[in-house]
């Protein structure tokens, strides 16, 4: 494991991320809080052009609670068939739909442990959320972001909540709004799990990672 880089220099990584682009947004399609919820629950073990595809038709005619629950679940099957544990994704989405109806009065709640109480709502789901609709400093670790976060020093942990933790401590103040889609995006497109675009990365100098040089 790397060394934790120092805060000088993670401040200027995530200079030269803001200059390259200001306003960095997640890539799944939404066009409420509850179609958020839906979309990132949908994620999990699936890309989110693969959602995105899924959904384009689905929030045409189901974008709350109560017309998800209208559709039913073998409905809600039919849209979502092509995505990878569709059945059990399926099952979760109406729970949470019935409890956000019956509970919450149809709207999504915007508390960490509301959204985590929530059936196929997981602490990176919430945390998802909690960023995108409430702008709120959350910040959602999933692979791309545990491979950056230790290969290149910025945020270094054993596990997703330690990486985290690394991030909200470490990542200065005016950068966490918008850390986690920065991070993200360049784990996806530039810091890949296998061939990694090092000789095209913008913070290539002050990353730790050791095999960037090969």
């Amino acid at each position: 494991m790397v060394k934790q880089l120092d805060y000088h220099t993670i401040r200027e990584i995530f200079t030269r991320f803001q200059q390259a682009e200001a306003e960095p947004k997640g890539e799944l399609d939404h066009v409420n809080a509850y179609t958020l919820v839906v979309a990132v629950a949908l994620s999990a073990q699936a890309t989110d052009k693969g959602v995105n595809r899924a959904t384009a038709e689905l929030f045409k005619i189901a974008d709350t609670p109560q017309k998800m629950l209208d559709l039913g679940e073998e409905g809600l099957i039919e849209h979502i068939k092509t995505i990878g544990l569709f059945r059990n994704k399926a099952k979760n989405v109406i729970k949470l739909s019935r409890i956000l109806v019956d509970e919450y009065g149809g709207e999504v709640p915007n508390s960490r442990a509301a959204l985590e109480s929530l059936p196929g709502v997981g602490r990176k789901t919430a945390n998802v959320v909690l960023n995108m609709w409430w702008q709120y400093p959350a910040q959602a670790v999933d692979t791309h972001i545990f491979r950056f976060g230790n290969r290149s020093g910025v945020a270094v942990g054993k596990d997703v909540v330690a990486v985290e933790r690394a991030i909200e401590d470490h990542i200065p103040a005016d950068f966490q709004l918008h850390a986690h889609h920065w991070m993200i995006l360049h784990g996806r497109y530039t810091c890949l799990a296998r061939n990694p675009k090092c000789a095209t990365c913008v913070i290539r100098d002050l990353c730790l990672f050791e095999e960037k040089n090969l």
